[in-house]
């Protein structure tokens, strides 16, 4: 496989106009033509101008991830598309609430952990923790291998959020 057609994950953010039926718009297409998503997150960003934005991270070939921009570009009421990953230098973070039961050497050990990934205790229990954790999908990840081992129980994950550096807004 030459490296021009590498799959390769992509960070997309969509600005779109706030209202019903544009998300199911935006997935109907990936899934339409059989692309995959592997992280969607969606809020309201602006009230005042009714805008909200949407985070895709999607696989696929350089063509591939030119051909979902472009129908993305397309859709209405779609006001811009970038490609965080080829942009330069952007910022991704995500949060996971990861819950892990255990008592004694292993809540030692997971509280000692929690300390070293500066994950929060957001809820406790005399056998339980429920851990708040941010940062970049390889850190939340390795945060929750580790509490494998400790008696994890639950993990909720809010998708990456993502968006460039320095003063340009999307």
């Amino acid at each position: 496989m030459s490296k021009d057609s590498a799959i390769v994950a992509h960070t997309i953010s969509v600005l779109v106009a706030n209202e019903p039926g544009i998300l199911a718009r935006v997935v109907g297409l990936f899934s339409g033509r059989g692309y995959n998503i592997e992280s969607l997150t969606v809020a309201e960003t602006n009230a005042k101008e009714s805008q909200s934005r949407i985070t895709i991270v999607t696989k696929g070939t350089p063509m591939i991830i030119e051909q979902i921009k472009a129908q993305l570009d397309r859709l209405v009421p779609v006001y811009r598309v970038r490609d965080l990953t080829v942009e330069g230098p952007h910022i991704e973070r995500e949060l996971a609430l990861v819950k892990v039961k255990g008592v004694g050497e292993k809540r030692v050990e997971a509280l000692r952990l929690a300390d070293v990934f500066r994950a929060k205790v957001i809820d406790a229990k005399s056998d339980s923790f429920v851990f708040e954790v941010t940062g970049n999908t390889d850190k939340v990840q390795t945060f929750i291998g580790l509490m494998e081992a400790l008696g994890l129980v639950d993990v909720v994950r809010t998708g990456i959020v993502a968006m460039s550096r320095g003063g340009e807004a999307l």
